[in-house]
């Protein structure tokens, strides 16, 4: 019988789930502390082109940490929490900034602020008794989309579409209902699936 090959302390580095450093965590961070030159451009009369670049930079890497982590297999722990994590840095930055200029709906500030810090407690429950890791779904990566839409066009405002911008945001709060939904089985499915495992 063929032995099986045990992998190198190279293979082990590269497949463990629990690294911090890899290429796609490195862009994700990027994408969070982008927020900061975002705003910063946003507040200076005449750079708008430039927020338009930096805002595209950030969609960009959204894609690109999910590229890199698959293909050269670093898919990690810390990267599931990171990569969602970023998005949120980013969009409330840019909407906080937008409600204190009164350009954009309060209410879908409070929104999204009060259901990602409801997701984000019960994750770091369900990580701190070993439940699960939470993984972003694609109901909250269409959420994210649409709602970066909404903010760029309230920052530019488009005469000929006057509809898509509020339409942008109903739509991108449905998208958010839906898959908090989806995240808050996930929690009470793995809670209680663990449970009735420790009762056993």
């Amino acid at each position: 019988m063929e032995q099986k090959k045990k992998p190198n302390l190279k293979e082990r580095i590269i497949n463990d789930p629990t690294r911090v450093l890899t290429l796609a965590n490195f862009i994700s961070m990027l994408r969070a502390l982008s927020a900061i030159p975002i705003i910063y451009t946003m507040a200076r009369p005449g750079w708008e082109w430039l927020t338009a670049v930096l805002i595209l930079l950030a969609v960009l890497s959204d894609a690109l940490d999910g590229y890199f982590a698959r293909r050269a297999h670093q898919v990690t722990y810390f990267g599931r929490w990171l990569d969602p994590l970023a998005d949120f840095v980013v969009i409330i930055a840019i909407v906080l900034y937008l409600v204190l200029s009164e350009i954009f709906p309060v209410w879908f500030f409070a929104f999204y602020l009060s259901r990602h810090v409801i997701i984000a407690s019960l994750a770091l429950y369900c990580i701190n008794y070993n439940y699960m890791i939470l993984e972003a779904n694609w109901w909250g990566k269409w959420a994210t989309g649409i709602t970066t839409l909404g903010i760029f066009l309230h920052i530019f405002d488009f005469h000929a579409l006057p509809w898509l911008k509020l339409g942008s945001i109903y739509v991108a709060t449905v998208l958010l209902v839906i898959s908090g939904v989806q995240y808050l089985k996930q929690f009470f499915i793995a809670i209680k699936t663990n449970r009735v495992k420790q009762t056993i």
